[in-house]
Parts: structure tokens; sequence; C-alpha cells
């Protein structure tokens, strides 16, 4: 098990570097974000996403959010529209997730459901990983499905042990809280997951009641 220190908010060239390299040749690189620490892999290669799923014990119908390296690499996994970029600007970066309708040509195994979750995370240190890997890396948290939410890497060695390439410590997360995730539908915004920002808060930027 490899275990290395690295700052979310500064990285190190190196880092990054190293990084970028082993999610770019299909594996996978546990980092803290500005919620928890995540699972880091490429998910435009289906092999690594998979085996995402495998470390975590997921059932593979259930798709995984995904973390973004810039906000103009939405469009290419989901369709967005004025609401999108409004919750967009609001709340990003930070701990906000939105599930859209997913873009053409986004690969089925991404969006069984026809709908992409995506957000751009308070944490350069990922934002850089997914620069380099296409615009987006997988962002689902490093634990075992239905176990504690991981705020150390402690938390995430200890469920995934040796399945895992590569661990960054940059310490606890700076909210140590999953992000809120909200879905847009027929042009409303319903929240599926309150975390990191209150439902309220969404519903006061947006003018609902």
């Amino acid at each position: 098990m490899k275990i290395v220190e690295g700052d979310c908010f500064c990285p190190s060239p190196k880092l990054v570097d190293d990084a970028s390299k082993i999610v770019a040749s299909g594996g996978l690189v546990v980092a803290p974000t500005d919620t928890l620490y995540g699972i880091i892999a490429d998910p435009f290669n289906e092999k690594a996403y998979r085996r995402v799923y495998k470390v975590k014990g997921r059932s593979f119908g259930k798709p995984l959010p995904l973390l973004l390296g810039e906000s103009h690499h939405a469009t290419i996994l989901v369709q967005v529209d004025s609401l999108f970029w409004r919750l967009a600007r609001a709340f990003w970066p930070g701990p906000l997730t939105i599930v859209a309708p997913a873009a053409p040509g986004v690969p089925d195994y991404l969006a069984p459901e026809g709908k992409v979750g995506v957000r751009l995370p308070d944490c350069p240190l990922v934002r850089l990983i997914a620069r380099r890997v296409g615009g987006a890396v997988t962002g689902t948290s490093a634990n075992k499905s239905g176990r504690e939410n991981p705020v150390t890497v402690y938390n995430a060695s200890e469920q995934l042990g040796d399945a895992v390439d590569l661990y960054i410590d940059g310490g606890p997360t700076l909210l140590g809280k999953p992000s809120t995730v909200v879905e847009i539908v027929e042009g409303k915004v319903e929240v599926l997951r309150e975390g990191a920002i209150p439902a309220s808060r969404i519903k006061e930027v947006l003018g609902y009641k």
C-alpha cells in the first residue's frame, strides 16, 4: 500500500504528474476532495470504471458521480441549460453535484438511466488530474458501500487496502460531509440528497418557496 502526502489546495507538480499517470493508465488513486476522500479513476476507461465498483463492493447499475477539471467540461457529459449554469455559478467550485441528462455520445455505462451527475470540486489537486485525463474523473467516496464516510486517508485505506494503486494523504477533508445532490427535471430542481449544502440554501438561490 503506497501512501504519499499531498495538499488538496496546493499540490506539487510532481504529485499531480504521478497521480495523473496512474489514472491515465487505468489505475485508481484515493485523494482528498473538499468533501470526502474519493476514488479517482478515468471514467472513459470502462475497465478502470468497473474496477471502482469492484473495489467498493457496489452494484454496477448505480452510476458514479464525476468530478470535472473545469466547469465547461460539463458539456462533455451532460446536456446543460440556463438552470444548470445558474446552479453552477452559485455553488461551483463546491459541494454540489448536479444530475442532468447525458450528452450525446456519452458511453451507456456512464449513464445507465440516461443521466450523469457532475461536480466541480473546490480542490485544485483533483481538478488538475481531471484536466490531464480528458476533463473528468470519478468522484465516488473512498469507502466500502454502506460503511463510514472517509474523511481521512486512514478511513479510506483501512477499508480499501491494497486494491488501490496510490493513496494521497492531505489530512482531514475540509467539509467532512458528502456533496448535496440535485437533479434537473423538466425545468425544476429536485434535491436527491442533502449534504454539505442545505436544501434551503438551494431553494433560496433559485427563488423556490
